[in-house]
């Protein structure tokens, strides 16, 4: 198994194909990306390390056996395993070409686009335009490919989701806005169920989508590029009399009071269920009898007794594509994901998501409980990236029918007679 060091510094996009590739092969991986060990600019040119890394680039990798290497996707591919190569010549050239793809067609136009905006370069409004469609036709493509698959390549994460993943990474995180990648369902799924993988999250930590567009940052810009003056010199200023200092010091500070009052404010997190009514319904104490209760005896009784049919809503679902549908556990994985990613609406939802039929021939169905008498997904950018993935029918809570779903799917037992000749497979309860 590899074992090294890899040389780098903080927030390398670029490191972090190696770092996750090494998270699931198992590889013993030292990063070693802060002063004094390593700095930006210092250690990588001195000779010592020029002469292990002639190009002086980073990430760089040097192995316990003296192996060393210079660019991402070489070390990524040598601290990984035969899983995330390819395990068929197919498999490892499929690989390949979304590597390629991921630095060839996505990574010049996510720096031309992003990089303005965290001070790195100088925004020019054509190579931002350019840049945006050509991110745009990447996404395009990928969302078409994706819509039969939960991964790149086969049936697991392999070098090829994480290539493009991380170099997707910086504008999911500062321009991809809700309105921009709304259109690409299937890449936002992908992305977020990659970065939702342990291996991922033990290099990234919790991924934030980006909820603005972020713009040119100039005054980063300016302190990240100071101006040289001729011959290297500042240039002797004459002498002011101090009144005159004082003057325009003053009218300096009035001057940034107004500017400052003048900057929009940061919107405060506002709680989307706000505006609704106070419901008596305690979903609490709810989903503590669902868990620790018999379903049909306890727990249902208990739902029908309390529920407040005024502050809340019931919902029938069911996938939209199910041709894309594939083997069961790629089917779960897809539940699972979705879940993951409606995390912060547990306290005002429940729902139990059943799996019906089998390998190449499954469906998703599921009965959900919601505060409010509308679909709360909209409500937040957060939960935006599945649902319309999902057919959605609001549920009489007094009628029979309702009743009987109900009943099937929170107990995971009956005949389920609106899923036709699938039968039950198995349950994932959202609670």
């Amino acid at each position: 198994m590899a074992s090294g060091t890899l040389y780098t510094y903080p927030g390398n996009f670029r490191a972090y194909k190696a770092q996750v590739a090494a998270q699931y092969s198992g590889a013993q991986l030292n990063v070693v990306s802060d002063p004094p060990a390593f700095k930006l600019g210092e250690t990588n040119k001195t000779p010592d390390f020029l002469k292990k890394f002639p190009v002086g680039k980073v990430p760089a990798f040097e192995g316990k056996d003296g192996t060393c290497l210079f660019e991402s996707n070489a070390i990524a591919y040598y601290l990984g395993n035969d899983q995330l190569r390819g395990t068929s010549p197919k498999s490892a050239a499929l690989v390949q070409q979304w590597v390629n793809f991921a630095d060839s067609e996505i990574l010049p136009a996510a720096c031309a686009w992003v990089y303005p905006t965290l001070g790195i370069m100088q925004y020019n409004k054509g190579n931002t335009d350019q840049a945006k469609e050509a991110i745009k036709k990447v996404l395009t493509v990928l969302n078409e490919y994706l819509k039969t698959r939960t991964f790149l390549v086969d049936e697991r994460v392999s070098l090829a989701d994480i290539s493009v993943a991380c170099n997707l990474l910086l504008p999911y995180q500062q321009v991809l806005e809700p309105a921009f990648r709304q259109p690409f369902v299937n890449v936002n799924r992908w992305f977020v169920t990659c970065v939702n993988q342990p291996q991922f999250k033990a290099v990234l930590g919790v991924v934030k989508l980006c909820d603005k567009m972020a713009q040119f940052d100039a005054k980063k810009f300016a302190e990240l590029t100071p101006k040289k003056d001729k011959g290297g010199k500042k240039e002797k200023q004459p002498q002011q009399p101090k009144q005159e200092k004082k003057k325009e010091k003053k009218q300096k500070e009035e001057k940034e009071v107004d500017e400052a009052d003048d900057l929009p404010k940061e919107p405060k997190s506002v709680d989307p269920f706000a505006a609704l009514p106070k419901s008596a319904f305690n979903m609490d104490e709810f989903k503590r009898t669902y868990s620790n209760k018999d379903t049909l005896t306890v727990a249902l009784p208990y739902f029908w007794e309390h529920f407040d049919k005024e502050g809340y809503s019931l919902w029938y679902s069911e996938y939209l594509y199910q041709s894309d549908l594939n083997m069961i556990f790629m089917t779960c994985n897809l539940v699972g994901g979705m879940f993951q990613r409606l995390e912060k609406l547990r306290k005002n939802a429940f729902a139990n998501v059943c799996i019906f039929g089998e390998d190449k021939n499954n469906q998703i169905a599921g009965v959900w409980l919601m505060r409010g008498q509308e679909l709360v997904f909209p409500l937040s950018p957060d939960w935006q990236i599945d649902y319309e993935s999902y057919s959605w029918r609001k549920l009489d809570p007094d009628s029979e029918e309702t009743k009987l779903l109900v009943r099937e799917f929170w107990s995971e037992e009956g005949d389920f007679k609106i899923m036709g000749n699938r039968k039950y497979n198995q349950g994932k309860c959202y609670k």
